[in-house]
């Protein structure tokens, strides 16, 4: 009884050190976002607009068939049980506040976020890292910053586009293919549709992207002298990415709704 107690104190306080670290991580990156310096600025907003470019642009293709099916299926379902929902409303709850964010979220942990724990594991195992802080260079501000910067943006950008293409595109594709009389469908989003359900849904967006972006590379700057380290540390951060979305997807709806 003494030995599980004792080990569930200790795996308590490290999960907890985990999280202080994380935060720790977190605060020095963004500290350097309001610290303006002459030298790399041009190499930084390089690598942010790649980052935009990989994580978003990239990922159109997976995220519109996606947000394609995902809106086109809500649609059919409860157009079947319009007399008893609210579709308008209904939509506006699962799309806008829930889905979108998640699943874009969920979509750039498995296709980019993975590849930036990788990317910085690489770089700790074979020292360029350690070659650019004997430079005289910040490896956070070269690396972490524009990460940051471009994968937030990224993430806000595919949650509009989602929820666009889902509500949109998944009414046009009913419209067109089937013979189902969804009414005013548009009219009823319209009415359903209130600011802090948009300012909800960039919010989540914005939380996931920092979460997302810090989480993987924390994991990656942590990764020892061995390569074979790197599995393990790509498979926790994505772990660990979709366990945070989650828990500040049910922390920011009581905030707002509750």
């Amino acid at each position: 009884m003494n030995q599980t107690a004792g080990y569930i104190g200790r795996r308590t306080l490290k999960s907890f050190k985990h999280i202080l670290d994380l935060f720790a991580f977190n605060y020095r990156i963004f500290k350097l976002i309001f610290k303006r310096q002459k030298t790399g600025r041009v190499l930084i907003r390089r690598v942010i607009l790649e980052q935009v470019y990989f994580t978003a642009v990239q990922a159109l293709p997976l995220i519109i068939p996606v947000a394609l099916i995902l809106g086109s299926m809500l649609i059919i379902q409860f157009s079947r049980v319009s007399n008893q929902y609210d579709i308008g409303k209904t939509m506006v709850l699962l799309i806008i506040r829930e889905l979108g964010p998640g699943i874009t979220a969920l979509l750039v942990i498995l296709r980019s976020a993975t590849s930036i724990a990788i990317e910085t594991g690489y770089m700790k195992v074979f020292h360029e890292i350690d070659t650019i802080e004997m430079a005289g260079i910040d490896p956070i501000r070269m690396i972490c910053l524009p990460r940051l910067i471009g994968i937030t943006t990224a993430i806000i950008c595919l949650f509009i586009i989602f929820d666009l293409v889902s509500i949109l595109g998944g009414y046009t594709v009913i419209w067109i293919f089937t013979y189902i009389n969804l009414g005013d469908f548009l009219g009823q989003m319209g009415k359903a549709i209130i600011p802090t359900d948009i300012i909800v849904g960039m919010v989540k967006a914005l939380c996931f992207g920092i979460i997302i972006t810090v989480t993987c590379l924390y994991r990656g700057f942590n990764v020892k002298k061995n390569i074979t380290g790197l599995p393990l540390a790509t498979s926790k951060a994505a772990i660990e990415c979709f366990f945070y979305c989650l828990i500040i997807n049910v922390v920011i709806s009581i905030v707002f709704y509750m």
